[in-house]
């Protein structure tokens, strides 16, 4: 049975009956958990001893004109997922829990989240790296799991893992899609049909341009140019940005090298705001 947590007092304590020697992995969320989530859960159930997964919808990272208050919040069957998957432990914390009243400390990386979702939702990343910190802390755990979906957020953590050296291993988990190529988010309940079947565009601009690139295409301008010609045919998608990047830096680029590229997308279908991306390698595989 898994145990349910609210406040730090009692993750510690539950944090410290455990036996030294346990590995611990941690699955950090905003729930509205789907299968992505799930595979992350498996992920850390494979590399530990014990698995704790947190659920907080974080007030940090929501811009004032983003969906915070009708974010979707099924706790009960959330935790009924994570009670089928024999999690261990699920950290449930208010907000009071974790951003009191007068806090005024905050984590900032001033470089990779600088780019792509960073430029155009100031704040973002600050309330992410801040949270996740503040977890970090809390569980303590060995190794976390992210989802490669969220591409950005995931080099943000690494980033802020090495230089605050922070011993905690960060696992990349695959980004888990529909049977036509859709990410799965969160946010995909809240497309209506048409929206939902013209969604899957996005996954199809960036497979045009993989393609392209593994006929040898190199130059990123190009290759976006590809990925982007593909949502412009679709009117109720408003691209955001699509972007071939550095992998790591998320720099811009000129030319796909062995370091190979990251192709990033953020596109609206109504108000809601999808984000996928594929890794691209001199071999053209993702």
């Amino acid at each position: 049975m898994t145990t349910i947590l609210r406040t730090i007092a009692e993750v510690r304590a539950w944090r410290g009956q455990l036996p030294a020697a346990h590995r611990v992995a941690f699955v950090p969320t905003m729930g509205a958990l789907h299968v992505g989530h799930m595979s992350l859960v498996n992920l850390a159930r494979d590399r530990a001893d014990v698995t704790i997964a947190s659920i907080f919808v974080n007030p940090l990272q929501f811009g004032p004109t983003e969906d915070l208050g009708k974010y979707p919040r099924p706790i009960e069957n959330d935790l009924a997922l994570l009670d089928a998957a024999a999690v261990g432990a699920v950290f449930l914390p208010s907000v009071h829990e974790l951003c009191p009243d007068g806090a005024s400390t905050f984590v900032v990386e001033e470089s990779v989240s600088r780019h792509l979702c960073g430029a155009v939702r100031p704040g973002h990343f600050r309330g992410v790296a801040t949270i996740v910190l503040k977890l970090f802390n809390i569980v303590s755990p060995h190794l976390a799991v992210f989802g490669q979906k969220d591409a950005q957020q995931c080099a943000v953590i690494e980033r802020m893992v090495r230089d605050l050296n922070l011993r905690i291993e960060i696992v990349r988990g695959p980004i888990v899609r529909e049977s036509d190529g859709l990410a799965l988010s969160s946010r995909n309940v809240y497309l209506d049909a048409a929206a939902r079947a013209a969604a899957s565009t996005i996954f199809a601009s960036l497979e045009a341009a993989r393609q392209a690139f593994a006929g040898g295409e190199r130059n990123a301008v190009a290759l976006a140019a590809i990925g982007r010609s593909v949502l412009a045919a679709k009117p109720l998608i408003e691209l955001q940005y699509w972007e071939v990047r550095h992998p790591e830096s998320l720099e811009e680029i000129e030319t796909v090298g062995p370091s190979g590229a990251l192709l990033a997308v953020a596109a609206y279908l109504g108000s809601t705001r999808l984000i996928d991306n594929l890794t691209i390698n001199p071999a053209g595989l993702p």
